[in-house]
């Protein structure tokens, strides 16, 4: 003996769930995407800087901060001091980075500008091209926008 259903069927919103739970997930994905992307070097208070600069692949990260007795070098993520950020530069070159490639140097705003200097010409010296890293700099008001915290007379 077949069993018949007796209620008549009502398929409503029920089919449209998994095409909306995708495009929910779709929307999700696009949203944080750029968020979950790993950023190397660690974190500064950069001065700020008016130039954009061009995207570069596979660049290594030199990051400058102040610390106590000079200034405290990151590699990418690997605290280093002078002399080992300059041994692991010479081991890059032997391994045969490309000539031209590019290291962006990351600088606190408070390292003071002769230990800046002194690690830019040490990479200069190895043989890397050399970028500087800033900021974006604050919106500058012009002369047309007025000041609103200046009352109207």
């Amino acid at each position: 003996m077949k069993l018949e259903m007796t209620l008549p069927e009502r398929p409503g919103f029920l089919h449209a769930l998994p095409a909306f739970n995708l495009f929910l997930l779709l929307m999700l994905f696009f949203r944080l995407g750029p968020a979950l992307v790993s950023q190397s070097g660690v974190m500064l208070d950069m001065p700020p800087s008016k130039f954009q600069m061009e995207r570069f692949r596979d660049t290594l990260v030199v990051t400058l901060s102040p610390g106590q007795g000079g200034p405290s070098i990151h590699l990418q993520r690997h605290p280093v001091t002078l002399e080992e950020l300059a041994q692991r530069l010479d081991s890059l070159r032997a391994e045969g980075v490309a000539a031209k490639s590019v290291i962006l140097l990351q600088t606190d705003a408070a390292t003071p500008v002769g230990e800046e200097r002194t690690v830019a010409e040490l990479i200069v010296g190895k043989g890397f091209r050399l970028a500087m890293v800033g900021k974006a700099p604050p919106k500058l008001r012009t002369a047309a926008s007025p000041d609103p915290s200046q009352p109207d007379s």
